[in-house]
């Protein structure tokens, strides 16, 4: 396999990573309302388990508040429950056709909790990035052994391997002080 084929495959894993760092924090709570809270929820929707954001519109019109609208007003006990079965402690209020979550402060110690939470997410991304870099490292040496690509090449392609690395451990950093920064100022 070609240096170009090889590094771009695993350029494409990283940024995969970091994507998915940022959907895991969109889950995060911090100390405002967001959609992203609820939205990867796992509802039983008669039987199968389906995304909240698949089952309702999900909308924080103030910044204290989650409204959640099902589309199919049978599932609002699904919803609930949900809810309540999370790992998010609010507890959920039914309001006719809707839910409304009430999003209460954070306290400064729970803050805290939090940025570490987020912290290690970040770590764990970083390891999973540094993964990618071994096994990017690895395929060069056996291409290189199997003698279908030069010594300079290997060196060239680890080279652009490690760069990519360090952009993306850079960009994993910022996310983490972004996000650190929202949920001790919010």
């Amino acid at each position: 396999m070609p240096t170009k084929q090889i590094i771009s495959s695993h350029e494409n894993n990283m940024t995969k990573a970091v994507e998915f760092l940022q959907n895991e924090l969109k889950s995060v709570r911090t100390g405002r309302a967001a959609p992203g809270l609820v939205e990867n929820l796992v509802v039983d929707y008669y039987g199968s388990p389906t995304p909240l954001k698949s089952l309702a519109t999900i909308a924080a019109p103030e910044p204290a508040s989650i409204v959640i609208k099902p589309f199919d007003t049978g599932c609002l006990k699904n919803i609930e429950k949900a809810i309540k079965s999370s790992d998010l402690s609010l507890s959920p209020v039914l309001e006719g056709k809707m839910i409304r979550l009430n999003i209460p402060p954070l306290s400064e110690e729970r803050r805290k909790q939090i940025v570490q939470q987020v912290k290690q997410l970040g770590e764990k991304t970083k390891v999973s990035v540094r993964n990618i870099r071994r096994d990017a490292n690895k395929q060069l040496d056996d291409e290189q052994k199997n003698k279908t690509i030069t010594e300079d090449d290997c060196k060239r392609g680890k080279e652009n391997i490690d760069e990519i690395t360090k952009k993306s451990d850079k960009q994993v950093d910022e996310i983490i002080k972004a996000k650190s920064d929202e949920i001790m100022n919010s």
